[in-house]
């Protein structure tokens, strides 16, 4: 029976060393991945941090092309209503040369009608100006 006994050590002996080196072997797995976890961790947060930057820089250059476009659009836009403005000037400033041209005309054509025109023109302002004084 005492060899029994000495079986029965043994063999609790010999599963409590199995037990305590598959116990070891699991705890070193764990360091091991909590490691390589926390390596993956400190490598996401890096990546989070480049990404925040690229999409920084994304909205800035946005921003900024889009103020370059619209700077662009206003001085296309004020260069064609300046154009339109001196277009409309140069018309203005024809058709009064050529009102005059016609008056002129009309009066070495006819010098007795445009003093009596004139004179008549006077008259009636004249008498208009009187009757609010």
């Amino acid at each position: 029976m005492s060899n029994a006994v000495a079986q029965a050590d043994n063999l609790k002996d010999d599963v409590t060393d199995r037990f305590n080196q598959g116990a070891s072997k699991i705890a070193d797995q764990a360091s091991s991945a909590g490691a390589d976890l926390a390596e993956d961790m400190r490598n996401l947060k890096a990546d989070m941090a480049s990404i925040q930057q690229t999409l920084t820089k994304l909205a800035s250059n946005a921003g900024s092309e889009a103020y370059k476009t619209a700077q662009s659009i206003g001085s296309t836009v004020a260069s064609q209503a300046s154009d339109i403005a001196s277009s409309a000037v140069n018309s203005a400033q024809e058709q009064a040369k050529t009102f005059a041209s016609e008056l002129e005309m009309r009066a070495r054509a006819n010098p007795l009608g445009t003093i009596g025109a004139t004179l008549v023109v006077g008259i009636v302002i004249g008498m208009l100006s009187r009757g609010r004084g």
